[in-house]
C-alpha cells in the first residue's frame, strides 16, 4: 500500500482477532470491540467519517444511509459474499466501490446444507431430543423414530453457483440424483461430472424433487421466488432446506403449509425477518417437523478469517489505486 496517511476503516461488528490485529496495523481502523449492533444513526455518522466503511449482513446500507456519505467515502468492502444488506446501485451512482468476500464460505455453507439435508429426513434433531428431554428413552425398538432413507431421492438445486455445485458433489456422495435450476444451464463438464439435470422451469423441477434446496442469492428477482403459488406444487412427501437467504421463500405460506402436511418438512437456517423467527416456525421445531438453526451456515473459524483476509486485499488494492479482485456490480447481481 502506498505511504502516507492510513486510511480511516470503520468495521461495524467484531470479527475474528487476527483480522482486526492486522487492520490496525495496516489501516487507523475504527473497531467495534463490543459487537453491538450499529443502529442507522451510527451508520450514518460511519459513512461520514469513514474512508472505507466495512459492513456485514446485519447492516442496511440503503439509499438513505448513503445519501449522507461524506466525500471520503469510497469503498465500502463487505464482510460476507450477499450484499443485499447494500444499495449497490445508489453506491455506484456516488462514486462508491462495493466488494464482497466470495468463495471462501462456499465449502462450510454446503457442509451445512448437506448436515441439514440429512437432518430433517432423519429426524437427527428430534432424536437427540429424546436423550436430552424430560422422558426417559425406552430404549430401541422397529418402528420407532422412523425417518426416510435419502440414497436414491432426487435433489432438486436452486441455484447452481459455487454453493450448489458443492452441495451436489456432497449429495451424489450419498446416492442422490441431481437435478436443478439455474439462470442457465452449467458447463457441460459439469454437468457431466455431477450427473446433473437441468430444469429451465423451475415449476416443473419442483412439482418432482423429493429434497429441494435452496442455493441462490436474495436479489430482487429471488424474492419470494419459492412463493405460495410454488409451493403449492412441491409433493406432500418432499422436504425444503434453505441455507442462502430466508426472504427466498414465502416463510409464512412455507409455515402454513408444513402445519397442513402439504410439505414433509423443512431444514432452516435462514429465515426472512432474522433475527425474528416466526414463532410458529419454533412450535414446528419442538414437534419435530422443522430443523431451524440460528444462521450458522458459514460459521468456522477458518471462514470468517478468511473472509476477513479477504476484506483486506480488497482495502489494500483499491488504496493502492486498483480495482480490487471482488468488485460487485448492479449488473451482476
Amino acid at each position: 500500500m502506498a505511504k502516507g496517511p492510513k486510511p480511516l476503516v470503520v468495521v461495524t461488528r467484531k470479527l475474528p482477532d487476527t483480522v482486526e490485529t492486522r487492520m490496525r496495523e495496516l489501516f487507523d481502523a475504527r473497531l467495534n470491540l463490543d459487537d453491538k449492533p450499529m443502529t442507522q444513526a451510527a451508520l450514518v455518522e460511519a459513512v461520514k467519517a469513514a474512508d472505507v466503511l466495512v459492513p456485514t449482513v446485519t447492516d442496511r446500507i440503503d439509499a438513505a444511509v448513503l445519501g449522507q456519505s461524506g466525500e471520503k467515502l469510497r469503498l465500502i468492502a463487505n464482510f460476507g459474499n450477499g450484499v443485499d444488506n447494500i444499495d449497490v446501485a445508489t453506491a455506484l451512482q456516488r462514486g462508491i466501490t462495493v466488494t464482497n468476500t466470495p468463495g471462501v464460505l462456499t465449502e462450510d455453507t454446503a457442509d451445512m446444507t448437506m448436515a441439514l439435508i440429512l437432518a430433517v429426513p432423519r429426524r437427527l434433531a428430534e432424536g437427540s431430543v429424546v436423550l436430552t428431554g424430560d422422558k426417559e428413552w425406552g430404549g430401541w425398538t422397529p418402528t420407532w423414530m422412523l425417518g426416510h432413507r435419502i440414497w436414491g431421492k432426487r435433489l432438486g438445486i436452486i441455484g447452481m453457483g459455487r454453493i450448489g455445485q458443492a452441495v451436489a458433489r456432497r449429495a451424489k456422495a450419498f446416492g442422490l440424483q441431481i437435478h436443478y435450476h439455474n439462470r442457465k444451464k452449467v458447463a457441460p463438464h459439469i454437468e457431466e461430472e455431477l450427473d446433473a439435470t437441468y430444469w429451465e422451469s423451475l415449476d416443473q423441477m419442483l412439482a418432482r424433487m423429493d429434497i429441494i434446496s435452496v442455493n441462490c442469492p436474495h436479489t430482487p428477482a429471488t424474492y419470494h421466488l419459492l412463493s405460495a403459488r410454488r409451493l403449492k406444487l412441491i409433493r406432500p412427501d418432499a422436504y425444503i432446506v434453505n441455507t442462502a437467504r430466508g426472504e427466498v421463500i414465502d416463510e409464512n405460506a412455507l409455515t402454513r403449509m408444513i402445519e397442513a402436511g402439504e410439505v414433509a418438512g423443512a431444514g432452516l437456517d435462514v429465515f426472512e425477518h432474522e433475527p425474528a423467527v416466526n414463532p410458529r416456525l419454533v412450535r414446528l421445531a419442538r414437534n419435530g417437523k422443522v430443523v431451524i438453526l440460528p444462521h450458522m451456515g458459514s460459521a468456522t473459524i477458518e471462514g470468517r478469517v478468511d473472509m476477513g483476509e479477504k476484506v483486506i486485499i480488497n482495502i489494500r488494492t483499491f488504496m493502492d489505486g486498483h480495482r480490487p479482485p471482488d468488485r460487485v456490480l448492479p449488473s451482476m447481481l
